[in-house]
This record gives C-alpha cells, sequence and structure tokens, in this order.
C-alpha cells in the first residue's frame, strides 16, 4: 500500500456506530483530511470497496459520501480512472478589452486547454439566433456546445452559435472557434458582452464540478466583423469562483476624447 492509501485511511478509521450517520462521519472525515493536508489536490482516494472494509461500513455508505463530496467540489471523478481530490482553484483574469478565444487565452496563461463536446451540429434558428445574426425563418445555424476546461479543471460552459452558411460543417471546429473562423476570413474583430450574475441548476453545476445554486457568471456576447456583420453569437457559463473580468477605464479628456486618467 502506498504512504497517499495509508494516510487516507488512517483519516477514515475514526468512522464509528456513534452520533451521525456513518456517510456524513466519513464525508467530515475526507473534509477534515482534505483541510489538514493529509491527502492533496490530486491524490486518487482508495476503490469503495478498500474504504469500506478499512472503515468497517458499507460501499452504499461510501458511495453516498463520496458523491456528496463530488458536489460540493471537495472530490472530483473522472469516468475510468477513480476519484481525485479536487485541485485548488486558481483565479482566473479576463480581460474584457481583448477579443480572444478561450484556447488562446489559456495558452497565454501557459496552461493546458482542451474541451468536452457537449454538442456539434446544424439546427433550425430559434426567434433569438434569428434577431441576432440577421438570418431568415428559413436559414440554418451552426451551434457548438462544450466544457471549456484548463489543467483538468472545468472552467466554463460555453454555447456559441453561427450562420451555417459561414459555418456549415461544425465538426470542423476541433480546438479553437476564432481559428477555424479566420481561415475562411471570418474571424471576429470586436464584440459586445453582457455579464450578469445566476446561480447554477443541477445539470450545468455538476458539469462544472460545483455544488447545485453555486454562483456564476453568465456572458451573452454578440462577435461582429469589421464590415460590422454579426458573425457569432454566444452564451456561456463561468465559474464565479475561478474568474476575475477586468475592465480598463480611462477619463475623457476637456474635448470629450479619452485620456489618460491620473
Amino acid at each position: 500500500m502506498d504512504d497517499g492509501a495509508e494516510r487516507i485511511f488512517a483519516a477514515l478509521r475514526d468512522v464509528s456506530q456513534s452520533g451521525a450517520p456513518l456517510y456524513l462521519q466519513l464525508k467530515k472525515n475526507i473534509e477534515e483530511a482534505v483541510k489538514r493536508g493529509l491527502i492533496g489536490p490530486g491524490d486518487a482516494l482508495p476503490s469503495e470497496r478498500d474504504i469500506a472494509a478499512q472503515a468497517d461500513i458499507s460501499r452504499v455508505t461510501v458511495r453516498k459520501a463520496v458523491q456528496d463530496l463530488v458536489k460540493s467540489g471537495v472530490l472530483v471523478q473522472r469516468h475510468g480512472s477513480g476519484t481525485f481530490v479536487a485541485p485548488r482553484m486558481e483565479r482566473v483574469e479576463q480581460s474584457l478589452s481583448r477579443l480572444t478565444s478561450f484556447t488562446e487565452d489559456m495558452a497565454r496563461r501557459g496552461m493546458a486547454a482542451r474541451s468536452q463536446w457537449l454538442d456539434r451540429g446544424i439546427y433550425t434558428a430559434s426567434p433569438d439566433e434569428m434577431m441576432v445574426l440577421g438570418l431568415s425563418a428559413s436559414e440554418l445555424v451552426s451551434r457548438l456546445s462544450r466544457l471549456r476546461i484548463a489543467d483538468e479543471t472545468p472552467l466554463a460552459i460555453e454555447r456559441a452559435t453561427i450562420s451555417a452558411s459561414v459555418l456549415p460543417d461544425p465538426h470542423e471546429v476541433t480546438s479553437s472557434l476564432y481559428m477555424a473562423l479566420g481561415k475562411t476570413g471570418h474571424r471576429p474583430v470586436r464584440a459586445v458582452q453582457r455579464i450578469s450574475a445566476v446561480n447554477l441548476g443541477e445539470a450545468e453545476a455538476q458539469l462544472l464540478a460545483v455544488p447545485i445554486g453555486s454562483a456564476c457568471l453568465q456572458i451573452e456576447r454578440i462577435s461582429y466583423l469589421a464590415s460590422g456583420k454579426v458573425i457569432e453569437f454566444t452564451k456561456s457559463i463561468y465559474r464565479g469562483d475561478a474568474y476575475d473580468f477586468v475592465a480598463e477605464l480611462r477619463l475623457p479628456g476637456p474635448d470629450g476624447q479619452e485620456g489618460e486618467a491620473t
């Protein structure tokens, strides 16, 4: 048995038949082990069977405690790999004055970005999409929905819509949407964003590995070509515990032009 497993089991042996329900005792013991540094970010938990045997409790009890800790963001589960202590979240500072893709933005920070595709396909445009993109009722749109992940931490859910006449095959987008649009001369040069605070529902909280009801930032982005034509309509959800959006403000000069703030 490795040192990590020994530390975890040592933290679980206090689970007994007295006091609170067993799953709550186990949950508290794992939380305390994380807080005290006995098990750290990225450490793998032993299997449900091994934990149950060491703590002398049922696997159902272990599963309930682990699921609660996953919902609260203490643990993360990776399909086919197991359960791990969640990484410590370092906040990402995002400038509101630069129009960049998620992939480009994470690359500048030295973070490994990837996406988990939730949906890619051609659809009939919704009334909102027709209005924003300036489409007729007969025109189709490409929708791209994905979970954006940096250094294996889910940070955002992004749902982008592009006219199908511009992006006839959404599967052509493998990483950066803006890179794909740039290849056909349709990369946006400016955008207007509306940011609002909302609380996460169950499905989105599960995708972002945070508790249900967690505060997050909802961003609607309308992006434009140099000609002024709208090219992209995106609705995104960003983790409130991970992102800070920063805007630079300047004091107008006496003639109404922008000047340096002092």
